[in-house]
């Protein structure tokens, strides 16, 4: 069997046409560099190298075996590349699944980050809920997707970078509003409006609160958390949002309030999922302090 080790020691001598100045290029003996060539011209059945005591000269066919030899181990040293630089974080194109409760807060504060560590890094961004981007991650159709816990995961892996509380969001004149903790008995006096069926955020809330469906269900069925403020806002009821989304949701709202919600917490774990086998554990971890990052700093 030709290995490789036989082709880099043949390159060598061709390019010093000198088995001792070849044995020393390549950090070996020069009797085990001649009996390496000796064995390899065995096995092609053609002698590659002409030799004598003064000289070295390359044979005419063995000009065409070190020409493809050249060709050979250009395309190995090549996969050894790939392979380091696979052990770099992001040097390759990512797709991430985020679900719409979660990319519309994280993304704007990750990415900054991301191009000033990670600049040629790529992303392809896919927003759904989160039944279905744990059915892509586990097809191989993601290669990885953020999803707030506890949610069923069976098979894949999650990675925990943030966890965080409930707020309920309500208007300034809400005789309410000035409470700085609201429990969960408080709320269901509140008219409460919560995302509709299939967002895991209503899931959680509800768990969190100790809620039965009964409890949120005013027949709005709203889709996006801005849906659920601008209905705040137009005195139809309130509502709880994370933490994460605090910035956008009320900070640019001054007639609304935030109070925080005094049930035991972390009210919801937001991790990233990934399958067992994922040969690219290092960009996922590389995300996930980028996240971890962004939003202790905002």
């Amino acid at each position: 069997m030709i290995s490789f080790k036989q082709l880099t020691y043949a390159l060598a001598a061709a390019e010093t046409l000198h088995f001792k100045k070849a044995a020393e290029k390549c950090n070996i003996s020069q009797s085990a560099l001649s009996t390496a060539l000796t064995q390899l011209e065995e096995l092609l059945g053609l002698q590659i190298f002409e030799r004598d005591n003064k000289k070295v000269l390359v044979t005419p066919i063995g000009r065409e075996v070190l020409s493809r030899a050249q060709g050979i181990v250009l395309e190995v040293n090549a996969l050894s590349s790939l392979s380091e630089s696979l052990k770099e974080p992001l040097s390759f194109p990512l797709s991430i699944g985020v679900i719409p409760t979660i990319a519309p807060y994280l993304l704007p504060k990750m990415f900054p980050l991301l191009h000033q560590q990670y600049p040629d890094a790529e992303l392809k961004i896919v927003e759904e809920q989160s039944h279905v981007l744990v059915e892509k991650v586990k097809k191989g159709e993601l290669d990885t997707a953020i999803l707030a816990l506890p949610y069923p995961h069976d098979g894949l892996l999650s990675l925990e970078f943030w966890q965080e509380d409930f707020y309920w969001v309500t208007l300034k004149d809400d005789k309410n509003s000035g409470l700085k903790e609201v429990t969960s008995d408080e709320l269901t006096q509140s008219n409460l409006m919560l995302l509709k069926e299939g967002h895991c955020l209503k899931d959680h809330i509800l768990d969190a609160c100790k809620l039965s469906e009964d409890a949120a269900r005013h027949g709005f069925g709203a889709t996006s958390l801005n849906t659920l403020i601008q209905m705040v806002m137009g005195r139809l009821g309130t509502t709880l949002i994370p933490e994460m989304a605090m910035g956008q949701l009320i900070t640019q709202n001054k007639a609304l309030t935030a109070v925080h919600l005094n049930e035991p917490g972390p009210h919801r774990r937001i991790a990233f999922l990934i399958r067992p086998n994922f040969t690219r554990l290092q960009s996922v971890d590389a995300l996930k302090k980028l996240c971890g990052d962004a939003l202790v700093g905002s």
